[in-house]
């Protein structure tokens, strides 16, 4: 039986009924979704829209002369509106969509850094960077010349300003960093970090991945080049993202993938591309991804980014006292400014043990490496336990997560 909530503490969001999923028991049990660091459930909201669009306005977009076609084709833009307004971008022509954030990033190496860094530039990363924001930039050193150097980790999971500045230097081109780290929860200072790389006369790109349903993003604000994000994080579906690019960038960034509608003329001579952000999105798009994110954009903005990121702080307070509370458990991941993710190990328990035990419990967290391979190899670590919250998520659930956590200690005998 789970631990009951302390009643005292106020949740300042209700919002579970609004997610079809969450009505379904787990094996028997009530469902604990505590993965939302790897990808969020579903209001009903989104499914509805993501249904309506194929029930009545599914066509193909740009060019069609009927109906359907245009009314498709409105919608369509009108995701890219939202996205704009969702991370404040000046005009919505700076908004590309993607499969998701991983594509966003292979967009800016291909197109823009292939152009901007070459034979001994370099880039700066950070030790906490998920494996997308690393692989593209080692491929692209590879091919160019370039170099990469990595602002350290402290045992807290934050990283020294001192010790970036230190970086920076005449060739370096590009720091792409994470707006919130999705194996820590540390949120960094990137409006302050992409201060000191234009100082330096080099271009910023954000991950937002695990930022854009958990905090308001100013790309106005942050003053950056380039910032990423994937929709199924934001309560959207999968397959959808965005690419957020200054415009004065973004129209002389050459496309990254050819075919139908990012194209003015074709000949076997020669090929003249469309504007910008046309120019890349090559082929049909995954129209009904846009508007499912487009709903879930609604969604959260009908709930508030802030209402949502205090509620999560709650649950992150509560949750963090309840594993310290546990004999043998160590926090990864102290940052003092965090979102709402919780890593830990638990002293004579393999992570993947303590998930599939969990599991048994009705608790889903992630266990692994969660694509930051180098980041658990400085704490040396083969992996965590992730416990990640979003707005769905209950005092009642960080009280299971605890019970369960217990029974997982006393079938092992590690526990109290």
């Amino acid at each position: 039986m789970n631990a009951p909530a302390a009643a005292s503490v106020p949740v300042l969001l209700d919002v579970r009924d609004d997610f079809p999923i969450l009505q379904h028991p787990v094996k028997g049990r009530r469902l604990v979704y505590l993965d939302n660091g790897a990808t969020t459930q579903k209001p009903a909201a989104v499914i509805e829209a993501e249904t309506r669009y194929y029930e009545r306005s599914n066509a193909n977009i740009h060019r069609g002369v009927h109906w359907l076609s245009q009314h498709s084709t409105d919608l369509y833009e009108q995701g890219r509106q939202s996205v704009r307004q969702l991370l404040n971008a000046a005009r919505p022509e700076e908004i590309v969509f993607t499969r998701g954030t991983t594509e966003g990033i292979n967009l800016v190496a291909h197109s823009w850094a292939r152009g901007a860094i070459g034979e001994g530039d370099e880039i700066v990363l950070t030790g906490m960077e998920h494996h997308s924001n690393i692989v593209p930039w080692q491929m692209l050193c590879e091919q160019v010349g370039a170099s990469i150097k990595v602002v350290p980790v402290t045992d807290s999971g934050e990283i020294r300003l001192e010790d970036y500045r230190a970086l920076l230097g005449p060739r370096t081109r590009l720091v792409a960093i994470a707006h919130v780290s999705n194996a820590l929860g540390t949120i960094n200072p990137v409006q302050e970090m992409t201060r000191l790389a234009h100082e330096a006369g080099a271009k910023v790109l954000v991950d937002g991945a695990q930022a854009v349903a958990h905090k308001v993003v100013d790309v106005q604000a942050l003053d950056c080049d380039f910032y990423v994000f994937s929709g199924h994080k934001l309560y959207g579906p999968t397959g959808i993202g965005a690419l957020y690019a200054r415009y004065d960038i973004l129209k002389d960034m050459p496309p990254w993938q050819g075919g139908g509608d990012m194209i003015h003329t074709v000949s076997f001579e020669r090929s003249t591309y469309a504007d910008v952000p046309q120019r890349f999105e090559a082929g049909t798009p995954n129209i009904a991804g846009v508007v499912g994110m487009d709903a879930a954009i609604r969604y959260v903005q009908g709930v508030g980014l802030e209402a949502i990121a205090d509620h999560e702080h709650i649950l992150l307070e509560h949750a963090t006292e309840g594993l310290q509370a546990l004999p043998g458990v160590r926090l990864i991941g102290t940052a003092g400014q965090k979102a709402g993710i919780a890593s830990f190990v638990v002293a004579g328990i393999h992570p993947h043990d303590l998930g599939t035990i969990l599991d048994t419990e009705g608790v889903a967290i992630r266990a692994g490496h969660h694509c930051a391979m180098p980041l658990m190899t400085r704490f040396g670590i083969p992996g965590t336990a992730r416990a990640s919250f979003a707005a769905y998520n209950t005092l009642d659930d960080v009280a299971a997560l605890i019970d369960a956590l217990r029974k997982a200690q006393k079938l092992f005998g590690t526990g109290r």
